[in-house]
């Protein structure tokens, strides 16, 4: 790497370089795992309001590895490994005039992440 930016290369290629690409990663993150690159309609509006929720849900992301997958072993997974390993789980709903209850299968491999990120987020 040449550059005329006057630090060491060391910290040059870890604090501006890798960051750089750790944005693009994000950004490819958004396109292919959350769907942001679907802008197939006519309309303006209804691409700008796919766009919105891609951004929405690209934060939620985030959100949930800073706050529910910290200390796991999915506290850096993308946001496809986080949809298809924790989030599309197969439950049954169960409902009465009183309440509603959901029961997941108990077998699940990721069960003990799946709680633990369902107890931070429920504080």
């Amino acid at each position: 790497m040449v550059t005329d930016l006057d630090r060491p290369a060391d910290d040059l290629y870890d604090k501006l370089y890798c960051q750089r690409g750790e944005a693009e990663n994000r950004i490819k993150e958004a396109q292919l795992d959350l769907f942001g690159a679907r802008a197939s309609c006519h309309a303006f509006h209804a691409n700008w309001l796919r766009l919105m929720f891609v951004a929405l849900v690209y934060m939620l992301m985030q959100r949930l590895r800073e706050i529910a997958l910290a200390g796991t072993e999915m506290a850096r997974a993308s946001a496809a490994t986080i949809r298809v390993k924790l989030l599309k789980i197969g439950a049954t709903v169960l409902r009465n005039t009183r309440r509603v209850r959901i029961m997941f299968a108990s077998h699940h491999p990721l069960c003990e992440i799946f709680l633990s990120a369902a107890r931070a987020l429920a504080l």
